[in-house]
């Protein structure tokens, strides 16, 4: 891609003039495309910085109330746990607002962990490559209006209200034609949708809320389906077995789309060709067509050579820790290729410097996220048996703590035993504890399985985190000032988005 015309700083540019420049510069380009592109980066042009990844509240009051009453209302609707499996409320949304999501291409990711961090770094790579983009994940770390971004950032809490107040009258009519009111999520579905059509995006990279076929976000039609490693979590509702939750979550993958497919289990894998060979999608397969060649440690992350679907990419800096996340660039990087049709229409690679500057920009609140030193604490919102082992085997190649005390708050629906049971080779102890959600589990209650895990003498209940939080940063005090004692918060989301705050991010 060329990038726009140097120009004289103390001249004020016209948008226009700058719109026919790119134009020209795109010489070799499909001219349709070269429009798109040319718009996309006028307007994030005009748009001004992108915000921070986690935004705080908002500091105009009369902003803040407007903000809080629209969260209030969203309350009021079925949590993300309550669930009648249909798209249908979702669809008659769609079709009163005028299929919005008909109006981009998209990128549709699934799969049990690692969906918010692919999405990031596909959201990475394609604005690097000039294309404006959405952003649509869950659940949120600290602030809602994180779940729906563009250009790379949250969208502003003016926008949010106002993106609610477009849609709310739609909302209410769909609410009284169906049997169930839209739900908290269905609704959120609804206004990311409506704020890509409206921005407008040039592709829009949309997570699933859980499972795929009867996911609110499944009224998408994805070019590139993305399916992260899969295991067991929402077992009471997606299946028993990988085989059964990778059949629901192969409801994402369309007519004649591409699949990108980590690395999956031998029964989940099966599940998922099946489905792509029943609609003749084509699929890319990690360890096969892609994947990580080599990966070493590095100051604040880590160096990689990926094989992509076009060829090897080296010397890759990603600003994240542990082999999961190596793998995620891996899928990312496939999916990106796939959408510009690397493999399939050419076989060249994408510009090497557009993808090491794209990869060396992520980020990934919450995930093995340092947040302070001296004793170093950090917060990773591992909430399943799975994320716990890659978080694990991830904060010992990257931090090498002499001494580490974990803090943990799960919630009630999750397999806690299995979580505590991962982390239990790195934690020297753990304070158990509990966020402010109505799904935390009860601190005593999670006590009673750590202790069956590390032992009585290990373990130390503290039901408020700030309580928690203190007396973890203590315990990995007593090794000394340069003993090299760490923290890790972990346990759900909500854990890491209420600490972060606690301790002065956002």
């Amino acid at each position: 891609m060329s990038e726009l015309p140097p120009h004289d700083s103390s001249e004020q540019p016209d948008p226009a003039d700058s719109f026919d420049e790119i134009i020209e510069a795109e010489t070799e380009r499909d001219p349709d495309l070269a429009v798109i592109e040319a718009g996309s980066r006028t307007l994030r042009t005009q748009g001004g910085p992108p915000q921070a990844d986690v935004p705080a509240r908002p500091e105009d009051p009369e902003v803040d109330k407007a903000l809080r009453e629209v969260e209030a209302e969203l309350a009021t609707r079925w949590g993300e746990t309550k669930l009648e499996p249909s798209v249908s409320r979702i669809a008659a949304l769609m079709d009163v607002l005028g299929e919005p999501q008909r109006s981009y291409p998209s990128i549709h990711i699934t799969g049990t962990n690692g969906k918010t961090s692919t999405a990031r770094m596909i959201e990475a790579l394609l604005g690097a490559f000039d294309l404006r983009t959405g952003r649509y994940t869950s659940p949120h770390v600290q602030s809602i209006t994180e779940r729906i971004s563009l250009d790379g950032a949250p969208i502003s809490a003016e926008r949010f209200i106002e993106t609610y107040q477009d849609i709310k009258p739609y909302v209410e009519m769909v609410d009284g034609r169906q049997e169930y009111r839209l739900s908290f999520f269905e609704v959120l579905t609804g206004m990311a949708y409506a704020a890509f059509a409206d921005a407008p995006v040039d592709v829009a990279v949309v997570e699933v809320g859980m499972g795929g076929s009867w996911d609110a976000t499944n009224v998408i039609d994805g070019d590139v389906a993305v399916v992260t490693p899969i295991d067991l979590d929402h077992t009471d509702r997606l299946g028993s077995t990988t085989a059964e939750i990778a059949t629901e979550k192969a409801g994402i993958i369309k007519q004649d789309a591409t699949v990108i497919l980590a690395q999956q289990p031998v029964d989940a894998a099966q599940a998922l060709l099946k489905k792509a060979v029943d609609v003749d999608a084509t699929v890319a397969r990690e360890g096969l067509e892609f994947g990580v060649v080599a990966r070493q440690v590095a100051v604040g992350g880590q160096l990689l050579t990926l094989r992509g679907l076009g060829g090897e990419y080296t010397e890759v800096y990603l600003p994240l820790h542990g082999a999961h996340q190596a793998h995620n660039a891996a899928v990312a990087l496939a999916a990106v290729e796939a959408f510009f049709g690397v493999g399939a229409q050419r076989a060249a690679t994408l510009d090497i410097d557009t993808v090491r500057k794209a990869f060396a920009a992520v980020s990934s609140p919450g995930r093995l996220e340092v947040v302070r030193r001296s004793p170093t604490v950090v917060l990773d919102a591992a909430h399943n048996p799975a994320g716990a082992r890659v978080t694990a085997d991830a904060i010992g190649e990257a931090f090498q703590f002499s001494r580490l005390i974990g803090v943990v708050g799960a919630s009630a629906d999750k397999d806690v035993r299995g979580l505590l049971e991962a982390f239990e080779p790195v934690f020297a102890e753990v304070v158990v504890t509990q966020n402010s959600s109505h799904r935390a589990m009860d601190a005593d209650a999670l006590a009673a399985v750590a202790v069956e895990v590390f032992g009585e003498e290990r373990v130390q209940v503290e039901p408020r985190l700030p309580d928690a939080l203190e007396a973890a940063i203590t315990l990995a005090e007593e090794e000394g000032e340069f003993a090299g004692g760490g923290v890790l918060v972990t346990g759900s989301v909500i854990t890491v988005g209420e600490a972060r705050l606690l301790l002065g991010r956002g």
